[in-house]
């Protein structure tokens, strides 16, 4: 199958989206499908235009310089994809590529498929703009309208937008790597940098801002640091709030992006991680963390709701209580030396997070509507 994949996120920028989105288009092309990439360029990187890329120009995000949006002539998408003439368009991110595309692909009947990602609308709130919340939402929903599908992560993520008016959702959950992150890559040298033997060592990874809430983990690490001086916590990640946390918690190790075995290895040498966003329709990093046997305090939202919930990996907390969050971040992180049947409990819940399962899945999907079987099916390809 000839299919375009369009996506405003894609490595060399590295987030739980770009990482997710090159693995499907990488599985796809496995599976012997003919894939026409549609990206932004990014900085440094050179133009390309074949049919199985288009890098369009880009511009920096509002507040977020390191991310870029597509930008591309409505007539230049149009002339692509009839030049193309796939079976199917698919939207990973919404963006004005996105809707260039989505508008082109309904003027040429091509049928589009989407992936719900990113809670955009709760946003507004974290930069004093709540009054933009409902008009964001109104404008997520009219551009999932104009799919014949929509792939959603979580069985609450599909409640939620079904009771906002969105329609034709199906669960497709998330994967991980198990081999990538795995218990056998702690290393105690790297420990021995952060934390001594007898003091947990807590963990954040994620993008430092606002919507993030981590703030609130930072905030957790400091009474468990009342009451165990020697408490140490690390922060994996990079964003706009990164220099106002530093300042705000000179305690905490900051050690920017990481990837690669280096982010292997923090996951399996901490003790504790700590999960404090509000906003993630997933949150990929939870499952790297249980993968990794590291026990997750998390709310009750997302891959935690749905993987750690009941597992005995970790807490699950309810929304709107974060006292909550750092009551039990002092009871395991006081508790870390008798965490051995919580981090076995939290592997065997990521064994189960198969990607192989999950891609297969989304594959079938995206056949099923290219054939013209646009309504969802009953199946939840769930990380579980």
């Amino acid at each position: 199958m000839r299919l375009v994949y369009l996506t405003e996120t894609y490595p060399p920028e590295i987030n739980g989206v770009s990482l997710t989105v090159e693995r499907t288009v990488a599985f796809l092309r496995r599976q012997g499908h003919q894939v026409s990439l549609f990206r932004p360029r990014q900085r440094d990187e050179a133009p390309q235009d074949s049919r199985d890329e288009w890098r369009t120009a880009g511009l920096p995000i509002p507040m977020y310089p390191d991310l870029r949006f597509g930008l591309a002539w409505p007539a230049a998408v149009r002339a692509r994809l009839q030049q193309l003439r796939p079976a199917l368009v698919h939207l990973a991110t919404p963006g004005p590529l996105a809707w260039a595309a989505m508008r082109a692909a309904r003027q040429l009947d091509i049928p589009v498929t989407t992936d719900f990602r990113t809670n955009f609308h709760l946003y507004s709130a974290h930069y004093g703009l709540s009054w933009l919340s409902p008009v964001v939402l109104r404008g997520l929903r009219a551009f999932h309208d104009g799919a014949q599908r929509n792939h959603v992560p979580t069985e609450l993520a599909r409640r939620e937008l079904a009771r906002a008016g969105f329609g034709q959702l199906e669960v497709i959950g998330r994967g991980v790597d198990t081999e990538r992150f795995h218990p056998r890559h702690h290393c105690e040298s790297l420990r021995a940098q952060f934390a001594p033997p007898d003091a947990p060592l807590l963990l954040y990874v994620g993008r430092l801002a606002a919507e993030k809430n981590v703030d609130l983990a930072l905030q957790a690490f400091e009474v468990v640091r009342a009451g165990m001086p020697r408490a140490s916590m690390v922060v994996v990640g990079d964003g706009p709030a990164r220099r106002t946390l530093q300042a705000r918690y000179p305690a905490a190790h900051f050690v920017g992006m990481q990837s690669g075995m280096a982010l292997s290895r923090f996951y399996a040498t901490a003790d504790l991680f700590l999960f404090p966003s509000l906003s993630d329709t997933f949150g990929n990093v939870v499952l790297e963390a249980l993968a990794s046997s590291l026990p997750v305090i998390a709310f009750d939202l997302g891959a935690a709701a749905e993987l750690v919930q009941g597992s005995g990996a970790g807490r699950v907390i309810p929304v709107g209580h974060p006292e909550q969050f750092i009551t039990a971040a002092c009871a395991l992180a006081w508790q870390h030396r008798h965490a051995a049947a919580q981090r076995q409990r939290a592997r065997s819940v990521a064994l189960k997070a198969r990607w192989d399962h999950v891609l297969s899945q989304f594959e079938h999907s995206l056949l099923e509507v290219a054939h013209g079987s646009h309504a969802p099916g009953t199946r939840q390809a769930r990380a579980a």
